[in-house]
This record gives structure tokens, sequence and C-alpha cells, in this order.
């Protein structure tokens, strides 16, 4: 068994599909009627992201999140808040710092970076 995409419900996965496939710096790689997009997996990665149209909204804090990390956090950070990403938190513990951001449909995720 292998871990081959990870899906976020949502209202309008061709939307979201915007802010992501920007994000990651990849495409769609199938539609569904626009009820469910697949991006293809970024950075030479395995895991591809599925957008799920649902019709409840988003209550309270997703369960599961994306944890993403980089050598320059803060370009990167203000990258994605220039996407129309929005920042939740910060946080900082001996190594690694990271920020907490919210997608356009409010889906929170993580992008850190390792401290020296």
């Amino acid at each position: 068994m292998q871990l081959v995409m990870v899906t976020i419900d949502c209202a309008e996965p061709r939307e979201l599909a915007r802010f992501w496939t920007a994000a990651l710096r990849t495409e769609v790689s199938q539609d569904y009627n626009g009820d469910f997009v697949i991006l293809a997996p970024w950075g030479g990665g395995s895991v591809g992201l599925g957008l799920q149209r649902v019709p409840e909204e988003l209550v309270g804090k997703n369960r599961v999140h994306l944890d993403m990390h980089t050598d320059d956090r803060e370009g990167e950070v203000d990258r994605l808040v220039g996407l129309g990403a929005t920042i939740v938190d910060e946080q900082k513990m001996p190594g690694l710092s990271w920020v907490v951001l919210a997608d356009p449909a409010g889906n929170v995720f993580c992008v850190g970076q390792q401290e020296q």
C-alpha cells in the first residue's frame, strides 16, 4: 500500500485548484465535471492533491493538513499570501519555525523552515 493522494473537501474545486496549482507550481491532471479535480504530483513527488466538492461548509479546524518545507519561508509565505492565502499563526520550536496559513477556502496548511 502507498499514499498516492491527499484530498481536500471544498465547495468549488475548480476555484480552489487555481490557488493550489499556483501555490504548488503544478497543474490539473484530471477534472471530473468540476466535482473532483486532481492536481499532478509536485516537486518530483509521488503524491497528488485532490479537490472534492462537498455540500457542507468547513466548520472549525481541519483534522489533516499539509506541511511543506522550504529554504525561504518568508519568501514562500509572501508568495502564497499574494495568491490568496491568509496567515493564521506563526510557531517556533528548536530547529524549526513555521507559518500556519489558510487557503482561500479556509483549509489550514503550514510552511516551515529548518533553523540552525
